[in-house]
């Protein structure tokens, strides 16, 4: 079985699990597929987790943000729940998302749920909207009817109800490229891999004083993986949690990695071992301006 949170688009979730091909994904009758029952609702993140651990056979659809740059929120929800979660799988998917109105509408409001402020807000603020937001498990219709006769809504476009057009601009919706979701499962232990693969990686430091990090990155360092991602975050046990992403040639280095972690006395957790390097398309580039440049 599959599911999702509450907060998740159902359609770009479903259509993850069809294009990846995990197990659990409805088959679609006729060509069309109910993505708004084909995952289980599962409620909130926190929910979710808590259900994924203690179901046997129940995995979940989770965005990413990137698998070489995880979403924060989403590396503080896996590293609270419960030890036996691991993201093992991900895939990009192209986003659905058109903007729509009653033929011949003008003005209004422009209803919008969670997953699309996620994907959309910064593409509609460009264009100057300011959108108004719903629940994500607020129907079409309901969504339909707080836009009024001239409003207008951003949806998947498997779901635009009949007798709605796209608008101008609708088309910049997508220009952002794919968005990225993941498999998460409840684990003994992290897959194997003989090929490379991204790894999530939460480290605490062994020593409670400044530098300390400097002791754990060099166990990275002597390890030899490619660090993509690292922040920190305050930790009830310690100054800091540490959440790192690399890309890692197989598991016997993950597993030399782990182990002289454990004899220096490192907290760590493996989040996530996604299979696959040099995910395209990349991270968003970030156009630095240095001071003095």
């Amino acid at each position: 079985m599959l599911g999702r949170t509450e907060r998740e688009s159902p359609a770009h979730a479903a259509a993850a699990a069809r294009q990846a091909r995990w197990a659990g994904a409805a088959a679609a009758t006729d060509g069309v597929a109910d993505e708004s029952t084909e995952l289980l609702d599962l409620g909130t993140t926190t929910d979710t987790l808590a259900t994924v651990a203690s179901i046997d056979d129940l995995a979940a659809v989770v965005h990413l943000g990137h698998p070489e740059q995880p979403a924060p929120g989403l590396e503080e929800a896996l590293l609270a729940g419960d030890p036996s979660l691991i993201l093992t799988a991900a895939v990009a998917v192209d986003p659905q998302w058109v903007w729509v109105a009653p033929v011949g509408a003008a003005g209004g409001q422009v209803v919008i749920d969670e997953a699309g402020v996620r994907d959309c807000q910064e593409v509609l603020r460009g264009m100057g909207v300011s959108p108004r937001l719903v629940p994500t498990r607020s129907t079409i219709d309901e969504r339909a009817a707080i836009a009024g006769p001239s409003g207008s809504l951003v949806v998947e476009r498997s779901r635009v109800p009949a007798g709605w057009a796209e608008l101008p601009g609708s088309e910049h919706l997508t220009a952002r490229g794919p968005v990225w979701y993941g498999l998460l499962e409840s684990r003994a232990s992290w897959p194997r891999f003989a090929e490379p693969a991204q790894v999530w990686l939460a480290v605490g430091p062994s020593d409670d004083h400044r530098g300390s990090l400097q002791h754990t990155l060099a166990v990275l360092s002597d390890a030899g993986v490619d660090l993509q991602h690292l922040r920190s975050h305050p930790s009830s046990h310690g100054p800091h949690v540490f959440f790192t992403s690399f890309a890692c040639p197989d598991v016997g280095v993950l597993d030399g990695l782990v182990a002289e972690l454990d004899g220096r006395g490192v907290a760590h957790r493996t989040l996530a071992v996604l299979p696959g390097h040099g995910f395209v398309p990349g991270p968003r580039l970030l156009g630095p301006r240095w001071a003095g440049a």
